[in-house]
Formats: C-alpha cells, structure tokens, sequence
C-alpha cells in the first residue's frame, strides 16, 4: 500500500478514542521545553527562582489553553464544513500531532538561535509534516474530502506558524 498508509490507518483506528492523557502531558512537556529555552527564564531564574517557577506555571496554563483552543477549532470549522465527528476525539489527537510533529523544533530550538538556518529548515519541516497529519486526521474524525480536511486546520496551523514557530524568538 505504501508508506502513506500506515499513518491513515493509525489515525482511523484512533477514531473513536480520545487521547487527552497524551495532549495533557506533550503540551506541557512541550510549553516547559519552550519556557525553559528562553533568555527571560534564565534570567529571571538568576535573580529569583520562586518567581521563574512563577512564571512557567503560568506559561504551562497559557500552552495549555492554546493547546485546547486549537483542538476545539479544528473541530467546530471541520464541523462548520459538513464533518460528523465527535469533539474529544478529534480536539485531543489533533493536540497530540501539533505536538508531537512540533516537539523536534522545540529540542533543536532550545539550543540554537531560532534564527538559525537548521531552526528554520526543522520549522518548516514540521510544521509542514503536522499540516499533512492533521489534514489527514480531520478527514478520517470527520468523513471530509481532502480539501474541506485542508481548510479545516489552515487557520490554526497558519497561526500555530506564525506565532509559535516563527513568532518572537527568545
């Protein structure tokens, strides 16, 4: 069948399952690696470290909300556009793709300059293998065709670019 195969037939027998546990855990793994990275912890870490801890709670908080946000509009445009799937299962897979195609960007970035070459090469890597994941995901959770499966994640994934992989650097 091809090497295309396999992730679609992983992503449809993940249909009916939400994986929060899993969305929970990578966002916040995920928020601390890209916390800790940055030259305002380790500056504040310097000059007080109970407000440092301070300050990745509350960025864990705000990943964890983005994390959900982008989950939940996935879901409400792929339904908007005709899907029939259900919320917890496409919100919290589509969390765990963003994630974990996100997570080798966030290693290599934590150690090289985001305006590195390598950074920028692993950003648009990534981002564009989590595209495809998620296009394929909400067309499998929701029964789209491929280009309703497209428009349904451009928006978050657009954003997700902009702000969090090419946004501001530390």
């Amino acid at each position: 069948m091809g090497l295309w195969y396999r992730p679609v037939e992983v992503l449809d027998e993940a249909r009916d399952r939400s994986a929060w546990s899993a969305a929970i855990l990578l966002s916040l793994i995920s928020g601390a690696i890209g916390v800790v990275s940055m030259d305002a912890f380790h500056t504040q870490w310097a000059v007080d470290r109970t407000a440092a801890l301070q300050l990745v709670g509350l960025a864990e908080a705000g990943v964890l909300t983005a994390s959900l946000a982008l989950g939940a509009v996935a879901h409400a445009i792929a339904r908007t556009l005709g899907g029939i799937g259900r919320f917890a299962p496409t919100a919290s897979l589509f969390i765990v793709l963003f994630w974990v195609t996100d997570l080798p960007r966030l290693a290599i970035a934590a150690w090289l300059p985001t305006d590195a070459t390598f950074v920028q090469a692993a950003t648009w890597t990534t981002w564009g293998f989590g595209y495809l994941l998620a296009v394929l995901l909400i067309r499998g959770q929701h029964h789209l065709s491929t280009w309703k499966s497209t428009a349904a994640v451009s928006v978050q994934m657009l954003t997700a670019l902009a702000l969090l992989r090419l946004g501001p650097g530390r």
